[in-house]
């Protein structure tokens, strides 16, 4: 009589999990790991750009992402302009009012705005406000102060 085969799960012996990624994929993320860097950075270290009287600014540029905090007077006007990266606009205190997609929006202390790339914004402050704004990718005009819509205006 012949014998069956004893199936995996009950030969007894121990089978090795499947890995996630192949060898090269894991080199890659070794290295990219080595490359990348963490960053802890206290808003107070870091000195408040001027770009006109009523508004100023300070950002934190990662990888591929950047976060700006924004202080505007109240009737700031940011003149409209557009840019390939995504934006997410969080107000932490005052309010902004965005004329966006052919609307106003006004966006309060505790709110988000997201902004698609590309899109024609324009934002006015209808009180003393500081904003987190994030980017992705980082904003390469504002690293590289190239931003002149922003500068010496109201």
């Amino acid at each position: 009589m012949a014998k069956k085969p004893k199936s995996k799960a009950s030969s007894g012996k121990k089978t090795k999990a499947a890995k996630p990624h192949s060898r090269a994929q894991r080199a890659v993320s070794k290295h990219a790991a080595r490359r990348a860097k963490h960053q802890y950075v206290p808003w107070h270290t870091i000195p408040l750009e001027e770009l006109n009287p009523l508004l100023q600014r300070q950002f934190v540029v990662g990888q591929e992402i950047m976060l700006a905090r924004v202080l505007l007077k109240k009737g700031c006007i940011v003149p409209e302009h557009s840019h390939h990266n995504e934006q997410l606009t969080y107000i932490l205190d005052g309010a902004l009012k965005f004329w966006i997609d052919g609307k106003e929006i006004v966006v309060h202390s505790g709110e988000v705005l997201c902004i698609p790339a590309h899109m024609p914004h324009k934002a006015e402050a209808l009180e003393d406000t500081v904003d987190l704004d994030v980017f992705n990718p980082p904003r390469a005009d504002w690293i590289n102060k190239t931003d002149q819509y922003l500068r010496g205006q109201k």
